[in-house]
């Protein structure tokens, strides 16, 4: 184990009124792993992240990092075990002043570090980065994915346990937030780092979490292996992120749509794990059992754990017959959902 959040929370007092950011909220965080906290803006993700790292202060409960209470901890203290806990940002928070390699030198010369052993940690940072031959740029020369990459080198130069990931790739394009994402994993496995990721976007926890918390309204309403969250979510807000959740005029819709465009049927939703191959499964069925099937959508998603596919299909047989395919599927180990008869 590594982070133990056990039943904290965290009140605002102010003019307005009191506001309660966090709610008695417990967690367990493995070492070594990469975990996501998602929610949508004001779910409280931000204020726990910062209560992580002692940024904030707890209201109630306590906050272990490798066995030791950083709630009841002096400030000096305090100050010495956050250097194990970095932490980077959406926007960067570069020293506009300095180069990239001054940047990253930053914390190690207030640290007090020899220069010869400051250059040569910066250098191997440099390299890990992928930032070789931009060692004397400025913030201002960089794309913003040259600039988060420097805010994780700066973040890495203490050598931390942990690393939080505030929203990093929130003001990045898709193609550079992949990139950032696929550096952070290969981060995670090169220095054994565990990482703790915050963020409002679904794709960033599927592409490198292992295991994921959903907040809302300060809670943690739901917690699981990525794979698992996606294959069985069960609070609607998880069924929003994850794309699953569809209002009944929109199926309604749909199914309309079908009865008009093909033959009467039974629609499924299918769900399959990793090797599993879906289109091989469906051309033994209907070889077997002599049936028509029509595939309306299919959606494969990715992650750290492994592939988890999805489809819609129609059965375009009688209902008997339709149970026949629906038992044939579930003995494969395929997850069947009967959507709608049509």
């Amino acid at each position: 184990m590594m982070i133990k959040i056990q039943e904290v929370s965290k009140i605002y007092h102010g003019k307005q009124g009191t506001v309660e950011a966090v709610k008695d909220v417990s967690l367990t965080i493995n070492k070594g792993e990469i975990f996501g906290i998602i929610g949508f803006s004001g779910a409280g993700k931000s204020t726990l992240i910062r209560l992580l790292n002692g940024l904030e202060s707890v209201t109630t409960g306590h906050i272990f990092v490798n066995d030791k209470d950083i709630t009841t901890l002096k400030k000096k203290e305090l100050l010495q075990e956050r250097r194990k806990i970095a932490m980077i940002f959406q926007h960067f928070n570069l020293l506009w002043s300095r180069t990239v390699e001054e940047n990253i030198a930053f914390s190690l010369e207030i640290a007090g570090v020899a220069k010869d052993v400051r250059q040569k940690k910066v250098a191997e940072l440099i390299e890990i980065v992928g930032l070789t031959g931009r060692e004397k740029s400025y913030p201002s020369q960089l794309s913003g994915g040259q600039k988060q990459r420097v805010g994780i080198a700066r973040a890495l130069a203490n050598d931390p346990e942990v690393l939080l990931c505030d929203e990093a790739t929130s003001a990045l394009d898709p193609k550079t937030t992949k990139d950032i994402l696929n550096l952070l994993v290969e981060i995670n496995k090169r220095l054994g780092l565990t990482i703790v990721l915050i963020t409002h976007e679904m794709h960033v926890v599927r592409q490198i979490c292992h295991r994921v918390a959903v907040m809302e309204q300060g809670r943690v309403v739901e917690t699981g292996e990525v794979l698992e969250v996606f294959k069985n979510p069960q609070q609607t807000i998880t069924k929003q992120f994850v794309g699953e959740e569809r209002s009944e005029q929109d199926l309604h819709d749909v199914f309309e749509h079908l009865s008009t465009s093909l033959r009467p049927g039974v629609a499924v939703r299918i769900q399959y794990l990793g090797d599993t191959t879906a289109e091989g499964i469906l051309s033994e069925v209907i070889r077997k059992l002599d049936v028509s099937i029509s595939i309306l959508q299919a959606h494969v998603n990715v992650t750290q754990k492994g592939v988890l596919g999805s489809m819609i299909i129609l059965i375009e047989e009688e209902s008997a017959k339709a149970e026949e395919v629906i038992d044939f599927l579930r003995k494969a180990e395929i997850i069947v959902e009967v959507l709608e008869n049509v």
